[in-house]
């Protein structure tokens, strides 16, 4: 990374830095459950436009992903940089948010609302200066990283780009804290378990089936699968429910699990697996239906063309403008759609802070200015042809 392109970004994040606190302060409040982000999507398209963007360059699709897009040199090829919209709490009205002298705490505050914020202001700059850009750069806001959302943002991004006949040459998401540089992705799939059954009392139908019980050992049968070898797989059974009162055989039970794993070969063997399993406890008076709610890619043993590119050109951002030293993980982010698309992606944490996915999580506010920095740092080394 040229020396230039350092002294620019840290000094455009140190001059912003108030800006963007103020930014947070507003739009950590704003809920966003996933699935249901329309007031933080129109939030996002107003500031933008305050912010200098013109009108006929964003837009909100039917995903509620913001897009705005920044003409290139190259029509035909884009670079897309993202932060996701949603948090998991599922607050309708205003998020709890409070401050004190080093700290923002709030639902989502650094998963990923802060990050949010800093591509934002990245945005902000580019709207103001106009640099010569490569190709298209896309600035993205996007939908459903969450739970069930199932990356649906990011699919309709890509998509998107499909049906216009734009080409992807890269995707970077902004997510999860400063050091961390996502560059393998970890896939799922999440089932829901239904079990039903005729019920009874539990003295006079004592013996009958029982969908607690049928329920039960799809749990146990799922804990002792086999784990395929070559990446590291997991399950977990995340939520159990059913039955009405003690002294009743249930009728009806639900279970909603997942397994998860780092190698898209993984995951279909445990498909194969599973799916054996539940039609192996099927018996008389007992049904089992299994409905694939969520479905992650992981990585494949093939890696996109220009992704030990950009992973290094990543690596040499994090260390350069955050002063840390990136750590390369496995997760399950927006670059997983992507990456399963034959496009370089990854994703890089751009603030300080902990207990995300929790109503206590927190931000460290002196962490702004190094992650706006990154962010900027990063699509100016990238995308940018010069920079007087």
């Amino acid at each position: 990374m040229e020396k230039h392109v350092i002294e620019l970004a840290s000094s455009y994040a140190k001059q912003a830095q108030a800006e963007e606190l103020d930014l947070l302060r507003k739009l950590a409040r704003i809920p966003a459950p996933t699935g249901h982000e329309e007031k933080r999507a129109a939030f996002v398209r107003d500031w933008l436009l305050a912010a200098g963007a013109d009108e006929g360059a964003i837009a909100v699709d039917a995903a509620k992903n913001v897009v705005l897009t920044l003409p290139g040199a190259d029509r035909g090829s884009c670079a897309v940089f993202s932060a996701h919209t949603d948090v998991v709490a599922a607050d309708t009205e205003e998020l709890p948010f409070t401050e004190d002298e080093g700290r923002m705490y709030a639902p989502g505050v650094g998963d990923d609302t802060a990050n949010l914020c800093g591509l934002l202001m990245a945005a902000k700059w580019l709207l103001a200066n106009k640099p010569q850009l490569k190709r298209d750069v896309l600035i993205v806001a996007n939908a459903c990283e969450e739970g069930l959302g199932n990356l649906r943002g990011t699919r309709e991004i890509m998509a998107g780009l499909e049906r216009r006949g734009v080409r992807a040459e890269s995707f970077t998401s902004f997510d999860l804290y400063l050091g961390k540089h996502i560059t393998g992705a970890v896939g799922s799939h999440r089932w829901r378990v239904r079990c039903r059954c005729a019920g009874g009392h539990s003295w006079e139908d004592a013996g009958a089936p029982s969908a607690v019980l049928a329920a039960s050992r799809v749990v146990c049968g799922l804990y002792a699968l086999p784990l395929p070898y070559g990446a590291k797989t997991s399950v977990n059974a995340g939520c159990v429910s059913g039955g009405t009162t003690v002294n009743a055989i249930a009728t009806e039970a639900e279970v909603l699990l997942e397994y998860r794993s780092a190698n898209q070969e993984n995951l279909e063997i445990m498909r194969k697996r599973f799916e054996q399993m539940v039609g192996d406890l099927r018996s008389p008076g007992v049904d089992i239906e299994t409905e694939l709610i969520g479905e992650r890619p992981a990585s494949t043993a093939s890696e996109p063309e220009g992704q030990a590119e950009l992973i290094a050109a990543g690596d040499e951002a994090i260390r350069a403008l955050t002063g840390t030293e990136p750590v390369h993980q496995e997760s399950s982010t927006d670059a997983n759609v992507p990456l399963s698309l034959g496009v370089a992606a990854h994703t890089m944490g751009a603030v300080a802070g902990a207990l995300l996915h929790t109503r206590d999580e927190w931000i460290d506010k002196a962490s702004l200015e190094p992650g706006l920095a990154l962010t900027l740092g990063h699509i100016l080394d990238t995308q940018v042809l010069e920079l007087s």
